[in-house]
């Protein structure tokens, strides 16, 4: 299952879906709200959560989470409220703790640009959405509970790199891969490398399914 970033869409994906199908994988990207289908909606962190909720509840079997900035946020956040329905989480181009000072001035500035600009009636007030419902969110304090398998990818060039080692210490274990010459949307500057990282992944997970299931 596949969660897109800020002011983007399901749409975002088709590289990953094309290759994960062919590769005998069922495949889907939801829309967040405020985005794509469900562009008429407010974005709230809730409304995130409920929308990855409702389309893990209908897989036949616990998917492997990617998600994308946004996404790679929404979907720790879902990973560590409902650990049991997934069976791993890729974490995309979010390794940035999203607190502090430095989010109050940018929401600040996003909300006065949307205003000089008259974005207001368009779909650029999700960015000051998406910054208020994230407002005090720590990934890795979420990152620490997890049991899950995680696979962290990033663009080289990727300014949301600044806590990638953080990252790995918070969970032991977790996989990262650091792709070159891309940077923040590293699923679309480099699909090759990034859809490899997400077959490995599944493999992986299969593997250790069928281990599982022989022992």
């Amino acid at each position: 299952m596949l969660v897109h970033g800020t002011r983007t869409s399901s749409e975002i994906w088709h590289a990953q879906v094309a290759a994960l199908r062919h590769g005998g994988h069922p495949t889907f990207a939801i829309d967040l709200p405020g985005h794509g289908t469900r562009s008429d909606e407010r974005f709230t962190l809730d409304g995130a959560l409920a929308a990855i909720d409702e389309a893990v509840e209908a897989c036949p079997s616990p998917p492997l989470l990617v998600g994308l900035s946004l996404g790679g946020y929404v979907s720790l956040a879902y990973a560590s409220r409902h650990e049991g329905k997934l069976a791993g989480v890729v974490l995309a181009g979010c390794s940035t703790e999203i607190k502090g000072k430095p989010l109050h001035l940018y929401r600040r500035a996003s909300t006065r640009v949307a205003r000089w600009l008259g974005l207001g009636q368009g779909t650029w007030h999700v960015v000051t959405d998406m910054l208020g419902a994230l407002a005090g969110y720590s990934p890795l304090r979420d990152l620490r509970r997890l049991l899950l398998p995680v696979w962290v990818v990033n663009g080289r060039r990727d300014p949301l790199r600044l806590d990638e080692r953080r990252y790995l210490r918070a969970l032991p274990g977790v996989r990262l891969t650091v792709v070159p010459r891309a940077g923040h949307d590293v699923n679309s500057h480099a699909p090759a490398a990034f859809n490899r990282v997400l077959l490995d992944a599944l493999h992986e997970l299969g593997a250790q399914t069928h281990r599982v299931s022989t022992a």
